[in-house]
């Protein structure tokens, strides 16, 4: 099984990856891990990064590539994998779909995890985080028992600085502008599957596994 997750920020690919991931026994790749355990390690392609985020530049697309391309030879990925965060554009797409033809192994489906603008807003902007442990709150969809408290140790609830709705507001612009065009893309390869990313995880999950099943 080999797909990408699509969906805006907060729409959950993150959550589903991983559940996804450990039901399929298929890895989740996310490109920022990728970036991140390359740069640990000083791989060449690493040190080509870390040069680019050191400069404050964007690391270039070709490094992602090859970063996915040596993932995906890896032996957990041989039945698959699920490609969280990549691509977010179609110069990426375009990259991804010509690396993977020329490994003989083109992507089998796409699933956009499709949430309305508004509920994207309240899940970002609504998120508080416990000061002591780390628990997540959300004011709109999980409250806590008594407001501006965690509910397992009583630690004062925060609201990370990047949550605030001008900077979600700019987020969520940036993936429509960029990100929103794949859909199309995928559409036009008839690999594209839409899937209601609101209500019940489990669900979501369900509905995603029906999808991988027929693939």
């Amino acid at each position: 099984m080999r797909t990408v997750l699509l969906g805006a920020p907060g729409s959950g690919k993150g959550t589903q990856g991983v559940v996804l991931s450990k039901k399929y026994n298929i890895p989740q790749i996310s490109t920022g891990d990728l970036l991140r355990a390359a740069v640990a390690a000083g791989s060449e392609l690493g040190k080509k990064a870390k040069s680019a985020m050191d400069a404050g530049a964007l690391v270039s697309d070709d490094i992602v590539i090859g970063l996915i391309k040596e993932r995906i030879s890896q032996p957990d990925a041989k039945s698959g994998y699920i490609l969280d965060g990549f691509p977010r554009n179609i110069p990426q797409a375009h990259a991804l779909d010509g690396m993977l033809n020329e490994l003989n192994q083109p992507l089998q489906c796409v699933v956009l995890l499709d949430v309305p603008f508004e509920e994207l807003m309240q899940r970002l902007t609504g998120r508080r985080t416990c000061k002591d442990c780390g628990a997540i709150y959300n004011i709109h969809f999980s409250p806590t028992e008594v407001e501006g408290h965690c509910d397992r140790c009583n630690g004062e609830l925060f609201q990370r600085a990047d949550d605030n709705e001008d900077t979600i507001g700019n987020r969520l612009n940036v993936y429509q502008d960029q990100t929103a065009p794949l859909v199309e893309y995928y559409q036009q390869q008839q690999k594209l599957h839409s899937i209601a990313g609101t209500g019940d995880v489990e669900q979501i999950t369900e509905a995603v596994g029906a999808i991988f099943d027929t693939i």
